[in-house]
């Protein structure tokens, strides 16, 4: 979707995915007539502000405001066209200690976004999602596999308004704040590296691979869709060998919320899936649109009866001399162990 012209707001616009969906977007479209950083956090809005000023008259806007708070999005949102929603309290173990608040602002929050581009005239809103909503074990997963649910029927209710709701799902961000590599990196001039399972793996995908797959999303779809990157894996001892070979690693035990290998794409969701290509999509049960025509302009293929996309059994994975490539590209560009 060409995007100059147009006015663009990124809820949890300060975190990892926003930077760079911030970065690219002023790369790509030069001519975008505005884009709008709405978050909490003053100090992250300043700092970012740094990066990408704000000018009067300029594309770039500043909003304080939380998602819970759907007065102050709803004003947010007037006059824009579209709508990406990164907000999200994302941390398992946060989550399951603090239960009611990954239920507010990542359930009812995307409520309140929907509800803000319904009353705005908004004409495409993209919800980024998580593979631990898949099968979800843990409270994180389940609020989000309650949003993907949210914004996929928020086509039932569009009536005859000019927009279009969809979801992207993806896994582990390599280098976003949080994950393991910069915490490995950290606990490596101690010289231990805590294991938490032997056997455990993650779906990979880069900022960069997030943002272009929320371009793609815009592009191309049609409403109800939850898009799944092919990605590769990774075992999180190879991540622990890539980072630090002479450290020791201490088996600690995965952590509440926690399962051993993630799932993208469950067994139960195959019969709803498709093969795009570079991407599956998980199609609506009940589409809003000609099941025909999507098959016809996109040319998709159904995938077999009972496919299923984990990271355990995922055949796409990265060596320890690709991780540290990817850490070097990624995190940090000083990392060589090579």
């Amino acid at each position: 979707m060409d995007l100059n012209g147009k006015s663009v707001l990124v809820t949890g616009g300060t975190g990892s995915f926003g930077k760079k969906f911030v970065e690219t977007v002023l790369l790509k479209f030069p001519g975008i007539k505005r884009l709008v950083v709405f978050s909490r956090d003053e100090l992250k809005q300043f700092e970012m502000g740094q990066l990408f000023p704000q000018r009067p008259g300029g594309q770039m806007r500043y909003f304080i405001g939380d998602v819970r708070d759907a007065e102050r999005l709803k004003k947010a949102c007037e006059g824009t066209d579209v709508i990406i929603h990164a907000a999200a309290l994302k941390q398992v173990p946060a989550a399951e200690y603090n239960p009611m608040e990954a239920i507010k602002t990542n359930i009812l929050g995307a409520e309140n976004v929907i509800n803000a581009a319904l009353a705005n005239g908004v004409k495409h809103v993209v919800a980024l999602s998580t593979d631990k909503a898949a099968a979800p074990i843990n409270l994180y997963g389940a609020t989000k596999l309650c949003s993907d649910k949210l914004f996929v029927a928020a086509n039932n209710i569009r009536g005859n308004r000019d927009i279009k709701f969809s979801v992207v799902r993806y896994g582990n961000v390599l280098g976003s704040r949080g994950s393991v590599v910069p915490f490995f990196l950290a606990k490596r001039k101690d010289g231990v590296l805590p294991i938490t399972h032997v056997e455990m793996t993650r779906f990979n995908i880069s900022l960069e691979e997030g943002v272009n797959m929320v371009l793609h999303a815009l592009e191309r779809h049609w409403g109800g869709e939850i898009f799944v990157p092919k990605i590769p894996s990774y075992k999180i001892t190879d991540v622990a060998e890539a980072v630090g070979p002479d450290c020791r690693k201490d088996i600690v035990g995965i952590r509440p919320g926690e399962k051993i290998h993630e799932e993208m794409i469950t067994e139960a969701d195959s019969f709803f899936t498709v093969d795009l290509g570079k991407y599956y999509a998980i199609l609506p049960q009940v589409p809003f649109w000609s099941k025909e025509e999507y098959y016809k302009a996109t040319n998709c293929k159904e995938v077999e009866p009972g496919f299923k996309y984990n990271s355990g059994t995922n055949t796409d994975w990265l060596t320890v001399s690709e991780l540290r490539k990817l850490i070097r590209k990624h995190v940090d560009p000083s990392f060589d162990l090579e």
